[in-house]
């Protein structure tokens, strides 16, 4: 199975120049945890509700704090013509729950999570990611400081 049959194609678009406040409340809007922040028809980034907990909420940032301040800016995608199998492991591998879905033009066409690939392939290939993606890393995920991934970087 590819993941443009898996993904999820309705994503909604975060501007890094919207604060971190347009992000949370469009994640609740949305019931999500995640969104991609685009700028001139890129991807230029990846912002989740963890990123406003330990990046804006615990080094004391205030709501009209830019999603650009805190989002990861180095962003781990897969293509939307890669198989599932392979992409799972990898997610295992990068222990991430979820990655944008690119077309060869590299223009975001999805994002699949761990729930999309449960609910298309079964829960035994989303369980398999979830075991390598929740073995412990001596690497921290997520710091203040910085994000996480390789720019451009093809998981």
């Amino acid at each position: 199975m590819q993941v443009n049959e898996a993904m999820t194609n309705d994503v909604k678009i975060a501007s890094p120049n919207e604060t971190i406040r347009d992000a949370a409340r469009l994640m609740a809007q949305i019931d999500a945890g995640v969104l991609p922040v685009g700028q001139n028809d890129r991807l230029v980034g990846m912002i989740t509700d963890r990123d406003i907990a330990i990046r804006a909420v615990a080094a004391d940032k205030g709501p009209q704090t830019p999603i650009r301040d805190i989002m990861s800016k180095e962003v781990l995608y897969c293509f939307e013509d890669d198989e599932v199998d392979d992409v799972v492991q990898n997610m295992a591998d990068i222990k991430v729950r979820r990655l944008p879905a690119l077309n060869h033009e590299k223009r975001l066409v999805g994002i699949l999570s761990l729930g999309d690939i449960a609910l298309s392939d079964g829960a035994g290939t989303a369980g398999s990611a979830l075991c390598g993606i929740s073995e412990p890393s001596s690497e921290h995920s997520q710091s203040i400081e910085g994000g996480r991934g390789s720019a451009g970087a093809r998981a």
